[in-house]
């Protein structure tokens, strides 16, 4: 920003989610007068949602790990993230007034455990630096003439067009897997109509669907599946799973969704291998089956007194179409190893996140547009996927302050141009 400017210069940040808003307070703290506009009637409704069981804000796990769990997307995202690190994403909590803790499991979290605190003081630090907000504002494309200038509806009797022309403008409207809080991907359309590269929606942090038996579905949906190892294409993942109606949900799942889409597309179905007791070597379960057998005993009661419950009894049932091996070593390798496959992933809106959207191709370095000179892009409708565990969030809030910081840098080049 040009020390020179008479008046500061205006941005638009469009979506009240974290990037969003992390967005708008870098801007306003560097002195820039910023509106956030958004469709609904409150800001951060999915921040909230996120943080209804306990809001995981960021992770950790050494930075290197971290930038890993961005798969593909690591090179893309490495200098966004290390701009705002872990590190500086708890100690902005704590300038709000909420101290952050690391969990047993390495997962960061505010000590209230809750979204709302730390919301509402972020709300009121935003006002205090002047950020104005548009609610009810539903953004519906460029000016075609001029190509910067943004439209929107704004809520109310006559419906009425508000046509907007700031200096700078931030999107940070979402992915596509929350349509009960408008995070529904529909600004896809207006930017694949402005020629700008994208990439399709797709489900990620998800569960998979699977054809179960009648009997599996009455008997086993809703029963946990705990302390399970999912393998898909040679990567393991230890967790608790939960058989559906519809197929089988759970971190396990979840951490393969990239794997699992893969496979879908290249061969039409997922597979994975379910170690049903990660904590014992096949030997030891062979052992343990060799122990509980009496000859009278049926399977079920075989499996059970060999430590095997009820809902891994029926996977096994449904994994081999009700012919469960009596070979000892047979069916400890079945314990250790079973195969489940399918046909689909769960649908978009009951997937955490999605991949998918703006292609980093279209973008420089500073998150900007390289087509639209001053429009920046941050969170999830950029194209990348995490799994859950705090990754998410911190891309969110660290792709906001590099979009601002990009915006800041770029505006100051072309004012003293």
């Amino acid at each position: 920003m040009s020390p020179a400017a008479a008046t500061p210069p205006t941005a638009a940040v469009v979506g009240g989610g974290p990037a969003g808003l992390i967005a708008a307070e870098t801007l306003a703290s560097a002195g820039v007068s910023v509106t956030v506009f958004d469709q609904r009637a409150s800001f951060g409704r999915k921040f909230l949602l996120a943080g209804r069981g306990g809001l995981n804000i960021t992770h950790s796990e050494d930075f290197d790990s971290l930038l890993g769990r961005y798969g593909n997307r690591r090179s893309a995202l490495e200098h966004v993230v290390r701009a705002f690190s872990p590190d500086d994403l708890r100690e902005w909590c704590a300038g709000l007034g909420e101290p952050t803790f690391v969990g047993t499991s390495g997962r960061v979290f505010p000590e209230s455990f809750k979204a709302t605190p730390l919301l509402r003081a972020w709300l009121a630090r935003l006002d205090g630096l002047g950020v104005k907000f548009a609610t009810r504002h539903h953004w519906n494309g460029w000016v075609s003439s001029d190509g910067g200038s943004l439209r929107f509806a704004a809520a109310g009797e006559d419906h009425a067009e508000v046509l907007v022309a700031p200096d700078i403008t931030i999107f940070a409207l979402g992915g596509a897997s929350w349509p009960r809080v408008s995070s529904d991907g529909g600004w896809l359309d207006h930017f694949v109509n402005a020629g700008v590269a994208t990439v399709p929606f797709a489900p990620t942090n998800c569960g998979v669907q699977r054809q179960w038996t009648p009997v599996m579905v009455e008997r086993f949906a809703g029963h946990p599946l705990k302390n399970i190892a999912i393998d898909v294409a040679g990567c393991s993942v230890r967790g608790d799973a939960m058989v559906t109606r519809s197929g089988l949900e759970g971190g396990p799942v979840y951490a393969h969704s990239a794997r699992l889409r893969e496979l879908l597309q290249a061969d039409k179905h997922w597979s994975m291998k379910i170690d049903l007791r990660p904590d014992l070597a096949h030997n030891r379960v062979v052992d343990q089956l060799t122990k509980a057998r009496r000859p009278k005993d049926s399977v079920s009661t075989w499996l059970r007194k060999a430590g095997v419950d009820k809902v891994r009894v029926a996977l096994l049932r449904e994994a081999t179409g009700n012919a469960i091996p009596t070979v000892v070593d047979d069916l400890a390798g079945l314990i250790k190893a079973l195969p489940l496959a399918g046909e689909a992933m769960m649908p978009i809106d009951r997937a955490i996140s999605t991949a998918g959207g703006i292609s980093f191709d279209a973008l420089d370095n500073r998150l900007m547009l390289q087509s639209r000179p001053g429009i920046f892009l941050a969170g999830e409708m950029l194209d990348w996927e995490a799994p859950t565990g705090g990754y998410l969030l911190q891309a969110c809030f660290s792709s906001g302050v590099a979009a601002a910081n990009g915006a800041l840098v770029w505006h100051d080049e072309n004012a003293r141009s």
